[in-house]
């Protein structure tokens, strides 16, 4: 589904997406001027005029700082889809503009290569970016086509692949490589979704292929510039070729990049042994390497996925791009295998680990996001300085505020998913009205939901004359008793149950209706226990929504706190705090510190005092007064 062809209105999320387009993008526009007091500097968008002859000086920034554009300038596309602006589109059309004149005459784009270093083009594809900015640029270029039908942008997108295509491949002529850091692999197919030109697909699947193969590109490249070879490529996700993979391993943002693509790659050409792959890694992620928030990336160190059940709460790295990455990858899942299970992380990964990458006034972002925060900690260990304990205005690795941004402006295209067999299905219960195209009419949804509060869903169809066919309703795994109802009459979920959908297929007429209560209950999750992190703790669920404790609401020293395991919780909706959350109270106790200056104590006994302990939403944490957080509470 394109984001154009469903409009959210939600109670829950129109607020986001309106939030995208009235504050986040101008916010992200001052950002990348450096108009932005106190926040680190971009300089994104004076190296693309530099680079164009329309301004002089040097280059500052990473080496891939074009792509904060690109993805501000998709977030944009998407934004106009559902909120036409003309003044945002004229600003649009700059940047269009700015990134045209920053093309050479052979098809090339890139700031940094162009002002700095334009004799090193194509030197290092293992570490310098030309090929993950180049991808950004076309996930843009695709999006801003459809948003808008700009042509310019489209041309010149379509002129930097032609390039790509003359330079790339297996002839004698060309380089048999592909990028370090994944992201060309998904914008190539985006770009073939809506030019249907079967080359981009083939480059796409010849950077998956090329991967990990032996002789190693990366060896040779390494030789090339005189340099010893890295060795492990696992960072890279080039340890194995793609076929042979089976864990997720490396850095976490280019491996969920990786897969998507891969999923991609897999649908167009029905290839089973792809298919089987993207599923096998996908089983060790959310198994053994996944946050209860959806997070992913447990280490510090390349950013990365460390191994099997490690899953460190106060030092986690679980990127914001990283979660993000997760969600595209489970949506292109859903297009493959129709299994709610990948609906189910996606919405995980939606609500929680993402969401938590933004603040409430959508001008501050974590690029890191910890399911334990103690400050003291964060400002002290060589290990923690990664975690920050308040969100940041910007940073000078700005890849998490963009990213977010579109993936916010783009959601309605994760709501819906349609089959060839003439089946639609609903993933995510956000309310708003879709147009699907199904035979020859246009099937209107109007769908209303109260969650992430409350489980009653309704969706009203409108249909031009009757047609006949399967409406797939995701049943949420976080539901045990759901109730699913057509015109009024209750639906024997028993009987159409299939994957974790209730598929009800039938000649729907025009006003049919459909009501879902998927009954939320406050639950306590226990993690396996060889996750060692979290042995003899629990955490707060309800419905999609992890919760946490926060220093604001429990007092400081969080560890000390012990929740009642037979505890009744207490739901509350406070609509003034935190813009509107369902507030969980509990039970517990707080361990006494009257120790003076006592270390240790031989066979001491537990001294405790009754508290009420407050839960806050994890999306929401840091949004008031800075302090300590915790997910992992004790519990007995």
């Amino acid at each position: 589904m394109e984001p154009k062809q469903v409009r959210i209105k939600d109670g829950f999320w129109s607020r986001y997406q309106e939030l995208i387009t009235n504050e986040v993008i101008p916010y992200q526009w001052r950002a990348m001027n450096d108009q932005i007091p106190d926040a680190p500097k971009s300089h994104a968008i004076k190296n693309l005029q530099i680079a164009g002859g329309s301004e002089t000086g040097e280059f500052h920034g990473f080496i891939f700082q074009d792509s904060d554009v690109y993805k501000w300038l998709e977030a944009v596309a998407y934004s106009l889809m559902t909120h036409p602006d003309s003044e945002l589109e004229q600003l649009a059309d700059i940047v269009v503009e700015i990134i045209a004149k920053a093309q050479h005459p052979d098809g090339y784009i890139n700031s940094y290569f162009t002002i700095a270093k334009p004799e090193a083009r194509w030197t290092n594809l293992r570490d310098w970016h030309e090929l993950y900015c180049a991808g950004h640029f076309f996930e843009a270029a695709a999006a801003y086509y459809q948003a808008v039908g700009n042509t310019q942008v489209l041309d010149t997108a379509r002129k930097f692949v032609d390039y790509l295509l003359e330079v790339f491949g297996s002839n004698p002529e060309q380089i048999p490589g592909y990028p370090g850091h994944e992201e060309i692999e998904l914008a190539l197919v985006k770009l073939y979704q809506v030019t249907d030109d079967e080359r981009y697909l083939q480059l796409s699947k010849f950077f998956i292929e090329e991967r990990g193969r032996q002789p190693h590109f990366f060896d040779f490249e390494s030789e090339q510039r005189d340099e010893k070879p890295a060795g492990d490529y696992r960072y890279w996700q080039a340890h194995l070729p793609v076929r042979k993979q089976t864990t997720a391993e490396g850095h976490a943002v280019r491996a969920v990049y990786l897969y998507t693509a891969v999923a991609d790659i897999a649908y167009y050409t029905r290839d089973q042994e792809l298919i089987e792959t993207c599923f096998e890694v996908w089983q060790n992620v959310v198994r053994r390497r996944m946050y209860i928030t959806g997070g992913i990336g447990a280490s510090a160190h390349g950013e990365s996925f460390s191994f099997d059940y490690d899953l460190p709460n106060d030092r986690a790295y679980s990127e914001t791009c990283a979660a993000i990455g997760l969600i595209f990858w489970a949506q292109r899942m859903l297009k493959l295998i129709q299994n709610s299970e990948f609906a189910d992380v996606m919405e995980l990964a939606l609500y929680n680990s993402a969401l938590s990458g933004i603040s409430l006034d959508g001008r501050r972002f974590f690029y890191v996001n910890p399911l334990e925060v103690w400050p003291e900690a964060c400002h002290n260990r060589a290990d923690q300085r990664h975690v920050k304990v308040t969100r940041q205005p910007w940073f000078g690795c700005a890849c998490c505020p963009p990213n977010i941004a579109r993936l916010l402006a783009s959601l309605g295209s994760y709501i819906y998913t349609k089959t060839n067999e003439r089946e639609i299905y609903t993933n995510l219960y956000i309310g708003g009205t879709a147009e699907i195209e199904l035979g020859d009419q246009i099937i209107l949804i109007t769908q209303n939901s109260e969650l992430p509060w409350n489980g009653k869903v309704k969706l009203t169809l409108r249909v031009a004359k009757p047609e006949q066919f399967t409406l797939a309703l995701r049943i949420p795994g976080w539901c045990s008793a759901p109730k699913i109802a057509v015109n009024g009459e209750a639906v024997n979920l028993n009987t159409i149950s299939d994957k974790g959908y209730a598929k009800i297929t039938r000649v729907w007429v025009d006003g049919d209706t459909v009501d879902l209560d998927f009954p939320m209950e406050t639950v306590l999750i226990t993690a396996n226990p060889k996750v060692r992190a979290n042995s003899g703790k629990k955490a707060v669920m309800r419905g999609p929504l992890v919760y946490c404790l926060e220093e604001v609401d429990n007092g400081a020293d969080l560890h000390n706190l012990i929740l009642n395991a037979n505890t009744k919780f207490d739901v509350s909706f406070d609509p003034n705090l935190l813009n509107g959350i369902a507030i969980i109270s509990a039970e517990g106790v707080r361990e006494l510190a009257n120790w003076d200056d006592t270390l240790y104590r031989v066979n001491a006994s537990l001294e405790t005092q009754p508290v009420k302990l407050t839960f806050i939403p994890y999306y929401a944490w840091a949004n008031r007064d800075p302090g300590e957080m915790l997910v992992w509470v004790r519990c007995r």
